[in-house]
């Protein structure tokens, strides 16, 4: 019965948005009431479902023999569809002070809403086909927010990420074929699906298929050259970006990532080959790529964007070590970055709300005025610093521990990677609390003085995320236990 409330979950919110523009609502408070509570009633299906375990794969839709839309709940699911339950509340919140004033909310919460099932489709899916269908819906979906404005900047970005994007699934397309005609089954299984009588002589072709669909869903993984869309696309609203970079976009990019590598070609084909070092060297390259641009940017929102592109392939590397210990590192940071970079992008929407401003040098006494914005800010920005007690120093430790034991020389390349990520972290980050807090001496505050927090519709959320940053850093050891117990297969 339960298989059968995972279709609600995922349709729930798809339908709920499409009805958005056509119901008659008298009042926008009506609206805001059915959408939170849209929302509030597909996580709480969700965590339903999830509460009841793992369970045998759904076939909503047969097309042919071995081809089919289906659903299942494994180890991976739990996480991924957990944290997206969690965290889309929240932003949804979030969003109904920050769209007051923009314009065309109907349509933008259509979409929104829609996201919401569509990313809830990519971590029930059971199948390599499965996964790519919803895969695909996601871009369709987010397009429309990206260019949410019309103005011309948000059309090119939402071109660019639209071109990206479609680029990136015709690779993984490939990989999908090649898993069909190789595979025993295109069904996710932890160590892969590969037949040995089938792969024969044809070894070298698959691990070039495995580096196409690789970069294919690194493309919305952010991974360099491929992560230029990314910085482009924070034209869209706050509450886009902060969905597109701490939870629907970019970590369905990752997720998908962990499920070719993990559940479709397997740790055992791939681990020792070539292909392992070349896409280990793009993680490792992007990871210091990402925070050198951030560190030089002064829009506060590419700071982030730029940050975001970082910290994804933290994500990445540990799923290019092939161990299970790099898997539980994959896992950890995925988790902790999420809350931390919504925390950090839904403070910096904040900020560009309440003053109109958008760059770093613009915030200098701001800490001041709107002392929960930058408090929580701060926090987010310790986190993804690797402060000792926040969520960011327990995955990066994780990363850390799975590189050491893995004995790979690479991957003790790739530590090395992750302490310069660590000190220019430290650079752009505490370059914007310290702003905040501690301005000049002749700073006149009097510049400032109608500046204010935001109400408690953007507060709550920035709050709730602050105090998940802590509590991941301080009583993490239940979580990194499970993460544990998936990589070893026991979900």
């Amino acid at each position: 019965m339960s298989q059968y409330w995972i279709l609600v979950a995922i349709l729930l919110p798809v339908i709920g948005g499409v009805l958005v523009p056509l119901l008659p609502f008298k009042k926008r408070g009506h609206m805001l009431f059915y959408l939170e509570v849209l929302t509030l009633i597909t996580s709480g299906i969700v965590w339903g479902v999830l509460s009841g375990g793992t369970t045998e794969v759904f076939h909503v839709v047969h097309f042919l023999k071995g081809l089919s839309i289906s659903f299942k709940i494994d180890g991976l699911t739990m996480v991924f569809a957990g944290l997206v339950s969690v965290l889309w509340p929240l932003a949804t919140l979030y969003a109904f002070e920050y769209m007051e004033h923009e314009g065309h909310e109907k349509i933008f919460f259509m979409f929104y809403s829609m996201t919401y099932g569509v990313t809830l489709g990519i971590a029930f899916a059971s199948d390599m086909l499965s996964m790519y269908f919803f895969y695909e819906l996601l871009t369709l979906t987010t397009v429309p927010l990206v260019m949410h404005t019309l103005k011309r900047e948000a059309i090119l970005a939402s071109r660019k990420y639209l071109y990206y994007s479609l680029g990136g699934a015709a690779f993984a397309l490939m990989g999908l074929v090649f898993l069909l005609v190789y595979g025993e089954t295109l069904e996710f299984e932890l160590g892969g699906v590969l037949s040995v009588d089938a792969i024969g002589d044809k070894a070298p072709l698959l691990l070039w298929i495995y580096l196409l669909a690789f970069m294919g869903f690194g493309v919305k993984a952010a991974i360099w050259p491929l992560s230029s869309w990314l910085p482009q696309a924070g034209v869209a609203p706050t509450p886009v970006t902060a969905l597109l970079h701490a939870v629907a976009v970019v970590k369905a990019g990752v997720f998908a990532i962990i499920r070719l590598t993990y559940y479709s070609f397997g740790t055992e084909f791939l681990r020792g080959t070539w292909v392992q070092y070349v896409v280990m060297a793009f993680a490792m390259f992007t990871i210091v790529y990402g925070c050198s641009k951030a560190a030089k940017e002064t829009h506060i929102k590419r700071r982030l964007a730029y940050s975001t592109v970082s910290n994804l392939s933290y994500v990445i590397f540990g799923v290019t070590i092939m161990t299970p210990l790099g898997l539980v590192g994959a896992l950890s940071h995925l988790v902790c970055h999420a809350v931390m970079k919504i925390c950090s992008f839904l403070c910096a929407g904040a900020f560009m709300h309440q003053t109109g401003k958008s760059y770093v040098y613009e915030m200098d006494g701001m800490g001041r005025r709107m002392p929960i914005v930058f408090g929580c800010f701060t926090v987010s920005a310790l986190g993804l610093m690797g402060v000792p007690g926040l969520a960011g120093f327990i995955s990066k430790w994780n990363l850390t521990e799975a590189a050491v034991y893995s004995e790979n020389k690479l991957a003790y390349v790739g530590i090395v990677c992750l302490l310069i990520s660590a000190l220019l972290t430290a650079i752009y980050m505490l370059n914007i609390v310290v702003r905040a807090f501690f301005p000049k001496q002749d700073f006149d505050y009097k510049a400032i003085q109608n500046v204010k927090d935001p109400g408690w519709k953007m507060c709550l959320p920035l709050l709730v995320c602050a105090a998940g940053v802590i509590i991941l850093g301080i009583c993490s050891g239940p979580l990194m236990q499970f993460f544990a117990d998936i990589a070893s297969g026991m979900y």
